[in-house]
């Protein structure tokens, strides 16, 4: 199949507020082509569907990482208009926070079921597409809280912990067919994500750990110095994602750190895993996958 290598087509899920919206806007800016995913276009999101609609190179979309068959129709008819799907970025998702024994198993679902479950949705749908192309780029935005896991944000660590586990099996799996499939770790980052916080349904549960309840509330209030101090630019992901597509297909690294306040011994960790990580792959016979 011809690829048109100089009108990438690029898909990017959540684009309504934060790296979802600025990697949308740097995407078009460079001339690709990007579908831009946003929930409930005509509703709540009417307006930033709005604007965004008027960018050249934007198209809008409606959809739900939730809905199976929504991601379905959708990559089908985005492959069907442009003939080639080049890129997917993995964005959309929410934050949680609070006292982990608040959260009820419906509580822990729903979170894993967008962070989770709809980015592997989005990469089932796009891969045989990418595969028939023999090329093609998945980022998912993860977390660096998917490599360590803080006390008062543990459901919310542990959705990101599963998209690591399945995103680094998968890098080595589809890179020999010519897909790239990566992971990009921001830290904290001054966004729309903190002002919809997800909090624990079982709040009678919060009362028995004392003065430990207030803790979610300090967290909190100590970020936002961090962000006073640091001032750390949510830009610095939409860059990351650039960065990534203009990289040559197999030279992308399973894991990009993005986070200027705390990334480095999350930078420090992923190193020393992955030398140990080609051992395993060497010693079981799969040696291969690492070039």
């Amino acid at each position: 199949m011809t690829i048109n290598m100089g009108k990438k087509v690029v898909l990017i899920t959540g684009t309504n507020s934060g790296f979802g919206y600025l990697t949308t806007k740097s995407c078009a800016a460079k001339g690709y082509t990007v579908y831009a995913t946003i929930r409930d276009i005509n509703g709540r999101n009417a307006e930033k569907a709005k604007e965004l609609s008027a960018v050249d190179n934007i198209n809008v979309v409606e959809l739900d990482v939730t809905d199976e068959e929504g991601v379905k129709q959708v990559v089908n008819s985005l492959i069907s208009q442009e003939g080639q799907l080049d890129v997917v970025v993995n964005n959309a998702g929410f934050y949680g926070g609070g006292i982990a024994e608040t959260y009820t198993a419906d509580d822990i679902e729903k979170m894993f079921d967008v962070n989770v479950k709809g980015v592997w949705r989005v990469a089932k749908a796009s891969l045989p597409q990418m595969r028939k192309q023999g090329e093609g780029l998945i980022v998912n935005i993860s977390s660096g809280l998917g490599r360590f896991s803080a006390p008062f944000m543990t459901v919310y660590n542990g959705s990101k912990f599963a998209v690591e586990g399945l995103i680094e099996g998968l890098h080595y799996e589809v890179r020999p067919l010519g897909v790239d499939v990566v992971l990009i770790q921001p830290g904290a980052f001054p966004t729309e994500i903190f002002g919809k916080v997800a909090s624990g349904s079982d709040q009678s549960v919060a009362s028995e750990y004392g003065d430990l309840a207030n803790i979610p509330q300090q967290v909190g209030e100590g970020m936002g110095q961090m962000f006073e101090a640091v001032k750390p630019n949510p830009q610095m992901v939409a860059d990351a994602v650039l960065n990534l597509i203009d990289r040559p297909k197999s030279q992308r690294p399973l894991r990009t750190v993005v986070d200027p306040m705390t990334g480095e011994f999350i930078e420090k960790a992923n190193k020393q895993v992955a030398e140990q990580y080609a051992g395993f792959l060497t010693a079981f016979g799969m040696k291969d996958l690492l070039t």
